[in-house]
């Protein structure tokens, strides 16, 4: 069975973007590669080795963007006043500074941005409360309150 990916529209919107760009670098990698190989001895040709795990890199995050594209599934965001924090939720935190945080999937996770996977600490701790909810978030730096003040 497998997996389903948890993804927004955007998080779509970027991978289909990157399948493009991975796609349009094939015929450059197998020029390089054709290039490499009239130099001669391959065992000794680095750029040859060189073109080849580019190939190799490409190839592969190409299967695997297709695949969480096969199997990937929108999420639908939901809002009002009785919004509960779900996948696709954009969360604003106080606790003397406010913090923002988007629960979305694993895949699009990104937490320098914002973007935390709902399997994380902090997005465990919010998933299913509401606005006014307090919530505790451990994580290996420290262990802080916060109370939820918008849902969107």
């Amino acid at each position: 069975m497998n997996k389903q990916f948890h993804l927004t529209k955007e998080g779509i919107k970027e991978l289909e973007d990157e399948l493009h760009d991975l796609v349009g670098q094939r015929p450059e990698i197998a020029e390089r590669i054709k290039t490499a190989r009239e130099f001669g001895d391959l065992s000794e040709n680095a750029e040859y080795s060189s073109a080849r795990q580019e190939q190799e890199r490409v190839e592969s995050r190409i299967a695997e963007i297709e695949h969480i594209l096969q199997n990937g599934e929108v999420i639908k965001k939901s809002g009002g006043a009785n919004a509960v924090v779900q996948l696709g939720s954009t969360v604003k935190l106080k606790n003397g500074t406010t913090k923002e945080f988007q629960v979305v999937g694993t895949v699009e996770a990104d937490p320098l941005h914002g973007k935390i996977s709902d399997e994380s600490p902090i997005g465990q701790a919010l998933m299913g409360k509401k606005v006014g909810d307090a919530v505790e978030i451990v994580t290996p730096a420290e262990t802080a309150a916060y109370k939820i003040v918008n849902i969107t």
